[in-house]
């Protein structure tokens, strides 16, 4: 068995490709390297292109007849680029995510794991999110993985295409042996600030104490990649029992969403306790007001995860800040390779 996964250079698509290939499934990897490192394709099966680019989609499978299901994680996720450049987003993620369902249909490949966002969802009272949400996109980014989205259920209800979406918030951490990781040196994210603070041996600052949360402080859902690329090679192994490929007329779209996620959150606080467990109590941090533009955030129930996939984390909060860790000096090494 082969999975084609688009954005297999990227820092979700290489990890994912890694987990299938430790369950003997072969990976053929698609990505334009425009974000993607060459060297996470080392070892794997590669082709370098456009996933909207429909002879070299065909080409793959031409080559590759026996790709079952194909994992679907290349996108742009940058927040502020999506508000500074809307088109782009809307030409990336939706745009190729329609010219690249169509290929597949054209190739007979009914199964597809759409990798998606759970910010597109509004928060319930408890910040919690789950399947039944109501949608209420903030950016042109999560409005363009919503509107794929649609897209897809529309294309699924017409056509033999099958799709699960998987829909996540904050992955962070690295594979577990340091194969890959994230491909930019500064994330944005809290614990990209905290690692850059503890390198630099500055303090590193709590942005916004009283949001209506446990500590006053701003709470998301990090989970480890690794945990994610689990949650995708368990959707592929159960595709059939959760999406039917035979289903009797007026039941079902032929297309599911599951959330991954904790089901309590980090807050910042509590993510900088976890960080002085890894580090030590040496690691300092200061509060600061919120900047504009700040939000509480929110938290995923993963409670339809465990029921189709069997699914729920492992890696703790402080196995991902470690990981993170190593695999940012790591990146170090290889970056001056």
């Amino acid at each position: 068995m082969k999975v084609l996964i688009t954005g297999g250079a990227g820092f979700i698509g290489s990890t994912i490709a890694s987990a299938f290939a430790e369950r003997g499934v072969t990976p053929v990897v698609l990505d334009s390297l425009i974000t993607g490192r060459q060297e996470f394709t080392d070892g794997k099966i590669f082709y370098q292109g456009d996933i909207g680019d429909g002879e070299l989609v065909d080409t793959i499978f031409r080559e590759h007849p026996d790709i079952a299901v194909a994992v679907h994680c290349a996108a742009l996720i940058v927040v502020p680029d999506s508000m500074a450049d809307p088109l782009r987003y809307y030409r990336v993620n939706l745009g190729r995510t329609r010219d690249f369902a169509e290929h597949l249909v054209r190739n007979g490949c009914d199964r597809m794991i759409f990798a998606s966002t759970a910010g597109m969802y509004r928060p319930e009272a408890d910040l919690s999110v789950t399947e039944t949400s109501a949608l209420e996109p903030q950016n042109p980014y999560t409005r363009s993985k919503m509107m794929a989205e649609l897209m897809l259920e529309d294309v699924c209800r017409a056509t033999s295409l099958r799709v699960v979406s998987l829909r996540y918030l904050n992955p962070i951490g690295a594979d577990p042996q340091l194969r890959t990781g994230l491909q930019n040196s500064k994330p944005t994210h809290a614990l990209g600030k905290m690692i850059e603070s503890y390198e630099l041996g500055v303090p590193f600052k709590i942005t916004g104490v009283d949001w209506d949360t446990r500590d006053g402080t701003a709470i998301r859902d990090y989970i480890h990649v690794w945990d994610i690329a689990r949650a995708f090679c368990e959707a592929a192994d159960r595709f059939d029992s959760v999406v039917p490929p035979l289903r009797p007329a007026g039941e079902g779209s032929g297309y599911e969403v599951i959330n991954l996620g904790t089901g309590d959150g980090t807050t910042v606080r509590e993510l900088v306790e976890a960080f002085r467990e890894v580090v030590g109590d040496a690691f300092v941090a200061e509060e600061a007001p919120a900047r504009p533009g700040d939000v509480v955030g929110a938290f995923v129930r993963p409670d339809k995860a465990w029921e189709l996939l069997r699914w729920k984390p492992e890696y703790t909060i402080e196995d991902a800040i470690r990981h993170s860790l190593q695999w940012a000096e790591r990146r170090r090494e290889l970056d001056v390779a």
